[in-house]
């Protein structure tokens, strides 16, 4: 999968510089988790997850981020690659309850610090919100970022999503310090 920014070599290698989006395979896992333990760490205040807890875990646990499986949430996750080097990712969850099956999630938004303001977070967002919009069960799409997270926010409005709620205290760090979270949405219907 790659969108109109990518560009390859004459070998069908991407060429030098140049971020690919495609969806996480297995044999992605490793590196979707060594990507995952870095930003989680680096970032504390931005994910709910804590970076002790999710170290720990083998990386074949994040299998059930890839696709759908029964019982699953996940519909996908979403990397960015440089070279063969993941330096962002997206997932994209949905609920299997028949009341809220119109309902998708996107958690764990994350791009390599080396690799932040080149646009790669629009372009997973405005990737995975081209897949949400061929699923036809699906109108709306949530997430969560955190309050203080400005750059994020805008990248989120600016793709149409608006704020339907705000969370104080949402998360609390080790260090006793809190973070407050913004819940936002997006009519995915034309």
């Amino acid at each position: 999968m790659s969108d109109s920014n990518d560009w390859t070599t004459a070998e069908g290698r991407p060429a030098e510089g140049v971020i690919t989006l495609r969806l996480l395979t297995a044999a992605d896992l490793p590196a979707y988790k060594a990507l995952r333990d870095v930003m989680l760490a680096r970032h504390e205040q931005a994910f709910t997850s804590d970076a002790e807890t999710e170290r720990a875990r083998e990386a074949a646990s994040y299998r059930v981020r890839l696709h759908p499986q029964a019982g699953g949430k996940s519909l996908f996750t979403l990397g960015a690659w440089s070279g063969e080097r993941l330096v962002g990712a997206l997932t994209c969850e949905h609920e299997n309850r028949k009341k809220v099956m119109h309902i998708a999630h996107l958690i764990g938004m994350m791009v390599d610090d080396e690799f932040r303001g080149r646009g790669i977070g629009k372009r997973l967002l405005r990737q995975a919100l081209a897949l949400l919009r061929r699923e036809p069960r699906l109108e709306t799409v949530t997430l969560s970022v955190t309050a203080v997270n400005q750059a994020a926010i805008a990248v989120y409005r600016q793709a149409g999503f608006t704020r339907y709620g705000h969370l104080p205290r949402a998360i609390r760090l080790s260090d006793g310090r809190y973070y407050a979270k913004d819940l936002m949405s997006l009519d995915l219907r034309p």
